[in-house]
């Protein structure tokens, strides 16, 4: 009985220790932010106090980021473009991956190398010819111009993404949807894609907080602070020369994390299922 408390014991330790460890190292930034948010100048500037504490909390810096900036209109153009870009992404990544998972043909491997060359291709030399292109469409100064470029990453990725979890559903359930009598969009549309589920949700999310945390195109295609995403307008209107309002920027910064935090708690188990199916084999 001595040797399985003892045990019992050594595992709660090896179990809970680890964990209580990632824990905090994961979520000391946020509890950072939220300490900054909620002290007053007073403290906020104060290199006496501890800094990890706050005597007098308050809701200033939320109020002032509310009623002074435009947060509101960064957050729904930050909103609207993620959900719009997602969308286009992961219908695009679809057309993409399912005939390199589950159709051969010639050059498919070529391809499939060349798409996750694509992804890996660095923003920087990408934004020129962007630029140029989105000038000559007159689409500067509107969302239309990020919604148009944020897909050219995000595609690659849902493709290389969905590709991994489109390999792992058995060939079995097409090929018997097709001896009943089902084409192959049918059999597509109807048997395959629904099984996909997690798949969807896994690339939806991640392409979501790319497309929601995207800064450089955004930063050089929205000016105009009413067209402005929560990373850019937060930046752009908060920092002034070498002045940072951290008690705003903080506010800023934790409120925009919340929507992908509530994705994630509710779409956790598919999003795992998701990320885990591409590594079973069937």
């Amino acid at each position: 009985m001595m040797v399985e408390r003892g045990g019992w014991r050594v595992k709660s330790v090896r179990l809970w220790l680890p964990l209580g460890a990632y824990m905090i190292f994961t979520l000391f930034p946020f509890y950072w932010m939220a300490v900054t948010s909620l002290k007053p100048n007073s403290e906020l500037y104060n290199r006496k106090i501890m800094p990890l504490i706050v005597y007098h909390p308050t809701f200033k810096h939320y109020v002032d980021l509310l009623t002074e900036t435009n947060f509101l209109v960064w957050t729904w153009n930050t909103f609207l473009v993620a959900t719009i870009s997602t969308a286009i992404s992961l219908v695009f990544g679809v057309m993409l991956a399912y005939p390199l998972a589950r159709m051969r043909f010639a050059g498919s491997a070529l391809i499939a190398f060349g798409v996750a060359a694509t992804y890996l291709v660095p923003q920087p030399l990408l934004f020129i010819p962007l630029a140029d292109i989105i000038s000559s469409l007159g689409l500067n100064d509107t969302l239309t111009s990020v919604i148009l470029t944020y897909p050219t990453l995000l595609i690659p990725f849902c493709a290389w993404l969905l590709m991994g979890y489109f390999r792992s559903v058995p060939h079995e359930l097409e090929d018997a949807a097709r001896i009943d009598g089902a084409t192959r969009l049918q059999t597509m549309f109807k048997v395959f894609l629904p099984l996909c589920t997690p798949g969807f949700i896994s690339a939806g999310i991640f392409a979501f907080t790319l497309a929601q945390n995207e800064f450089l195109y955004a930063l050089i295609f929205l000016t105009q602070t009413d067209v402005r995403t929560v990373p850019v307008g937060a930046i752009a209107e908060l920092v002034k020369g070498d002045v940072f309002y951290w008690g705003q920027l903080m506010a800023a910064a934790l409120l925009g994390s919340v929507p992908v935090a509530i994705i994630y708690s509710f779409f956790v188990e598919h999003y795992v299922a998701g990320l885990t199916a591409g590594a079973v084999k069937q």
